[in-house]
């Protein structure tokens, strides 16, 4: 019911939009604002980005829960398709997304109301988790794992396996 209200009542904020403020500054300048938002939201959306991609990329690597950089990520790439929309309310929604405060905000809002049954980084299963559910010591990995695996030597130089086309040497 709640996403068809959303389906129902955007397009009808963004028409009201565009007749107020269309009839106050005029056509051309309305369709410039839409074109210079789109083009600075994209610029946005590849700096904040970037962040946030540094943030996953960190958490990862710290056996950190990458849940909040995850849900960063989903936030600005959810906020670029507002920003591509046509219209002020997607507009507006989508430059607040991209601060980061409003997707703390947001975050935390989303955590309250999900429930997290269990969390691993890989390696056996621990007991004990602390306040922020992430496991208390880093998983580690035995020491004594075997891969085992066959290879076979390729010779140094290149023999064509077809008589070839013409277009690449052999």
């Amino acid at each position: 019911m709640w996403l068809f209200l959303a389906f129902l009542s955007v397009p009808l904020i963004e028409i009201a939009l565009f007749i107020q403020i269309g009839g106050l500054i005029g056509l051309w300048p309305t369709l410039l604002i839409v074109v210079l938002t789109a083009i600075l939201g994209t610029w946005l959306v590849r700096a904040q980005g970037r962040l946030a991609m540094n943030d996953l990329r960190n958490s990862f690597s710290q056996l950190n829960d990458p849940s909040e950089p995850l849900a960063h990520g989903a936030m600005i790439l959810f906020s670029g398709a507002l920003l591509l929309t046509p219209g002020f309310f997607t507009d507006a929604v989508g430059f607040a997304l991209l601060a980061p405060p409003v997707r703390k905000a947001v975050f935390q809002w989303a955590r309250k109301r999900v429930n997290v049954q269990r969390f691993d980084m890989g390696g056996p299963p621990q007991s004990g988790f602390d306040d922020h559910h992430q496991h208390t010591s880093p998983a580690k990995r035995p020491q004594d794992d075997v891969i085992d695996g066959d290879y076979t030597e390729v010779s140094e130089e290149k023999k064509a396996n077809h008589p070839g086309s013409g277009w690449t040497r052999h």
